[in-house]
């Protein structure tokens, strides 16, 4: 990669992350909402209760747009402005903490209804069972999980293909969101589009839980605390990139985390991840704060690693001859 492209995608990441921090998800025609009513209309079309009819969907969905994400990297007039713009739709972090700003006024306000109603914006489990402790809880976990899917994840698989991998990331999130998850309709049909997600956020889930443990005494935790909870407790979540995540957050936050959740007419048990009590309000400050620490150095990093790229700008294959040509008359 020439240094212009590298430089093109590094100030895109760039701008594209503070534009997300200080402006957040667009209010009407987000791209991601389009993305979910395209997969939709798919689905209808591809839909069968088997998984390879999981696999064929899970393709017609990603290859188009990740074609389309390709030929725009290349035709661009300017790849940094390009870059921005999709960096700043696939990102979600400036919405994360502001639902939980939300949520955190109406549990000070005592409006636990109120309170119940919004977390339904960032977890799928039934509200109707959430005291204010529980309310938080969901808060907390939704923050460690959603850090790593809607910032880390899209600014990792960005750094490393730009467009392409900030696109084919959030396609891959959202069809996990949509079709991958346990239930009698997507069993075996969104069995492909769980199991690309989880690859897909295995190295990302990581460098989340490590940024945890690194910035755990900026919100008054240790990092042995988060190392330990990661190494004990992770493997106990349902989830391969959740719990390592998660786990790292409560050792960061001295709390634990994990217990029972309800899915309409499904109860789930989570083992407990973390030492100390379990998060009440007074712990969401600390949790939007570490969730935004997070984000900057992710963001941070982002940008160095595609600056930096994957080793020396490729030469033009003239240069090569030219040099080759130079050697031979002076040798």
């Amino acid at each position: 990669m020439s240094i212009r492209a590298r430089t093109g995608r590094a100030v895109g990441l760039g701008l594209g992350f503070i534009l997300d921090r200080l402006v957040g998800d667009p209010a009407r025609f987000h791209p991601v909402a389009g993305l979910g009513r395209y997969a939709h209309a798919l689905e209808n079309a591809f839909y069968g209760d088997r998984r390879r009819s999981g696999i064929i969907y899970h393709a017609a969905v990603l290859v188009p747009l990740v074609a389309a994400a390709v030929l725009v990297q290349r035709t661009a007039r300017s790849s940094a402005l390009a870059t921005a713009g999709v960096t700043w739709a696939v990102l979600g972090g400036r919405s994360l903490v502001r639902e939980a700003d939300i949520i955190a006024g109406q549990l000070a306000r005592g409006e636990l209804p109120a309170a119940r109603e919004q977390v339904t914006h960032l977890v799928g489990r039934d509200p109707r069972h959430l005291d204010a402790d529980g309310v938080s809880r969901a808060v907390v976990e939704s923050l460690a999980e959603n850090t790593s899917d809607a910032v880390v994840a899209p600014l990792v698989w960005g750094a490393v293909l730009g467009i392409p991998g900030l696109v084919g990331y959030r396609v891959v999130n959202t069809l996990d969101a949509m079709v991958g998850h346990r239930s009698d309709r997507y069993e075996r049909f969104g069995w492909a589009s769980a199991r690309v997600d989880d690859l897909v956020n295995l190295a990302p889930s990581r460098v989340t839980a490590a940024l945890a443990v690194v910035l755990a005494p900026l919100v008054g935790g240790r990092p042995a605390a988060a190392v330990r909870a990661w190494r004990r407790d992770a493997r106990r979540h349902p989830s391969p990139n959740a719990g390592p995540v998660e786990a790292a957050f409560a050792g960061a936050l001295g709390i634990t985390l994990g217990g029972t959740n309800h899915y309409g007419d499904r109860i789930e048990h989570r083992a407990r991840l973390g030492d100390g009590p379990a998060p009440t309000l007074a712990d969401l400050p600390r949790a939007k704060r570490l969730a935004t620490l997070i984000a900057w150095t992710a963001g941070g990093i982002a940008v160095a690693f595609a600056q930096a790229g994957n080793g020396k700008p490729r030469e033009h294959h003239g240069s090569r001859r030219r040099r080759l040509l130079r050697a031979r008359a002076t040798g």
